[in-house]
């Protein structure tokens, strides 16, 4: 491989050369295909190298590569804007596109702050999220995340941000206790932080309506978005829904809160909005937080570069055309059962498996050094990053992350197939990472 000055993620070791994709495959340099069973990080929602995105991205390169949003708007922005709030539920109208997921929270939690200086609250500018959630690697999405060891280098360069119970009944629901009961046992610690440090002083609660990277796939239990949504309504705070991850038809439903019939004021987008075919991001905002700033200042005092790239938006809008066109929400929550079901069937009684959990096509499975005990192994081991390694040398490609129990120990392979993984794809998935698990996991 010519050059060699590429700074990679890790400087140990050269990652292999991607050179090619065709739906649910990667190939190397070589010519090996792996099954992409996580789509990157849940990013690659049609696979690889679908035509119709290819063709929308030549077109829109051809006709206008790049304006800058401070003196022209395209067709590209105005078209996929006008597409999300058609998908979106009811009172989310108004869209500002960024280039990442990351970009997109540090967007919301300013557009936060700007609605409520609009409104003369002043002191409001407390953020509250949760313990084990992960919002982003830029300094204030970090700050608003919950993953201790991806905040630990960066503590000094933070800001405060409060950090209450994550809702997550499989580690911390008492013996017993109904799911409904410990939800709200959860969501009442978000309004003990509120009253703790003043009503006046909170502008908002960011949170992943479906966990992704840090804690693996954590559904809401039922109610608890909804007691949420009353906190945050009787003390004037804002909801900021994180769906970058198990958004954009991910978990069967443009939105995911949408199961969970609870309307934020803002949530964010990425990864399947634009399926990996170009970088972009989002934050929608209702009516109402759109109206504070236009009615009040008249702009949102924040912006940058590559906001709503026109090539971006054209991207994403393709991807989001073929998924209407093929129906493949309604697929999402067909193969979701059937991922669930055979991952449940292959692993339901393995004495090293925890929890098979997720929603749609967002799914993981926990690593326990003891089931029973639901003990995590050793953080030394890195059970998650050896069981990636087996994977990968079996053509395999899964999305491992440590933490999941307590921010420094626990495991859990999270998987994320394209909406238009087949049957025979699934089968090929669950058998590979069988043969991972019997050979990282023996019971």
């Amino acid at each position: 491989m010519a050059g060699g000055h590429v700074f990679h993620r890790s400087t140990k070791s050269l990652p292999p050369l991607a050179a090619g994709g065709e739906g649910i495959f990667l190939i190397d340099a070589d010519g090996r295909r792996y099954v992409d069973a996580c789509g990157g990080a849940a990013v690659s929602c049609l696979g690889h190298g679908h035509p119709a995105v290819l063709a929308a991205i030549a077109e829109q390169a051809a006709q206008l590569e790049y304006a800058h949003t401070g003196f022209f708007t395209t067709a590209a922005a105005e078209d996929l804007a006008s597409r999300i709030v058609d998908l979106c539920p009811g009172g989310l109208d108004r869209v500002w596109f960024t280039g990442s997921g990351s970009e997109a929270i540090e967007a919301a939690l300013k557009l936060a702050r700007q609605l409520h200086l609009e409104r003369g609250e002043t002191a409001r500018s407390r953020v509250i999220a949760r313990h084990l959630s992960y919002h982003g690697n830029t300094l204030g999405a970090l700050s608003a995340g919950g993953s201790a060891w991806r905040r630990a280098p960066y503590e000094p360069l933070l800001i405060d941000v409060s950090l209450v119970d994550p809702c997550f009944e499989y580690r911390f629901a008492e013996p017993g206790e109904s799911p409904e009961a410990y939800g709200q046992r959860a969501a009442d610690t978000l309004e003990q932080e509120i009253l703790e440090l003043g009503p006046e002083t909170v502008m908002a609660f960011v949170a992943e309506t479906v966990v992704g990277a840090t804690a693996g796939a954590v559904p809401p239990v039922p109610g608890y978005l909804r007691r949420i949504r009353e906190i945050c309504d009787r003390h004037g705070v804002l909801l900021i829904l994180d769906e970058v991850m198990c958004g954009s038809g991910r978990t069967g439903t443009f939105l995911s809160c949408e199961q969970d019939e609870v309307l934020p004021d803002m949530v964010t987008l990425g990864k399947g909005l634009g399926g990996g075919y170009q970088p972009i991001g989002a934050v929608v905002c209702t009516r109402d937080v759109y109206e504070a700033v236009a009615n009040g200042s008249g702009a949102l005092k924040h912006g940058q570069t590559y906001n709503a790239h026109p090539v971006g938006c054209a991207a994403a809008l393709a991807v989001q055309r073929v998924i209407q066109d093929d129906e493949l929400l309604d697929r999402v929550q067909v193969t979701g059962r059937r991922l669930m079901s055979l991952l449940c069937e292959r692993f339901g009684n393995h004495s090293k498996i925890g929890d098979i959990r997720g929603r749609g096509l967002l799914l993981a499975l926990e690593l326990v050094a003891d089931r029973a005990t639901k003990q995590p192994f050793d953080p030394a081991l890195a059970m998650h990053q050896r069981a990636k390694e087996d994977a990968f040398e079996r053509g395999l490609l899964v999305y491992p992350s440590g933490g999941t129990a307590d921010g420094r120990s626990g495991d859990h392979i999270l998987l994320a197939p394209p909406y238009n993984v087949t049957d025979a794809e699934l089968d090929m998935i669950v058998d590979l990472l069988g043969q991972t698990i019997d050979a990282v996991l023996p019971s």
